[in-house]
């Protein structure tokens, strides 16, 4: 597929790669910029077209794995501060002289010994930071070259 590509071919999905580094500067970048570049030139060229998926598909699961690391340590981050869901932080320790309730969550509700799961989601976080500049890099090097570049851990959402 090397012979057949033209230069400006190439540049294009270079900078389709490249522009996933926008996130850095505008919020969602790494989608829209090249959802933007993608959409005007997938149908003048299949080598742009390709990458274009490429690069959303990725983008798109990292935001996913994202997500889902997020959730996974709200619960264990809520833990490493038992004293704020017991009520006297925020004024309802008093709570239990009303009415007779008798609530008490800081028995029920302490997890701070799991720090070292919080620890693991935030190593993971850094991971997946890593693979997506090492992967873009490379991205852009192989496009560049001219060669068809798939990156690892995609879900593909555009087919």
């Amino acid at each position: 597929m090397e012979s057949t590509l033209t230069k400006h071919e190439r540049n294009l999905a270079a900078m389709l790669h490249a522009s996933a580094f926008s996130k850095f500067f505008i919020p969602f970048g790494n989608f829209i910029i090249p959802l933007v570049l993608w959409t005007a030139n997938r149908r003048d060229y299949a080598f742009v077209d390709y990458n274009g998926k490429q690069v959303l598909n990725f983008q798109i699961s990292l935001l996913l794995y994202s997500i889902v690391l997020g959730a996974i340590s709200i619960p264990l981050f809520a833990g490493l501060f038992p004293g704020l869901l017991n009520g006297s932080l925020l004024g309802l320790d008093h709570l239990n002289d009303y009415n007779n309730l008798n609530i008490d969550f800081s028995q029920s509700f302490n997890l701070s010994g799991w720090l070292f799961p919080l620890g693991m989601a935030g190593l993971a976080h850094g991971a997946l930071f890593v693979v997506n500049v090492v992967y873009t890099i490379l991205a852009v090097i192989r496009t560049n070259e001219g060669q068809e570049f798939t990156y690892p851990l995609t879900i593909k959402f555009l087919k």
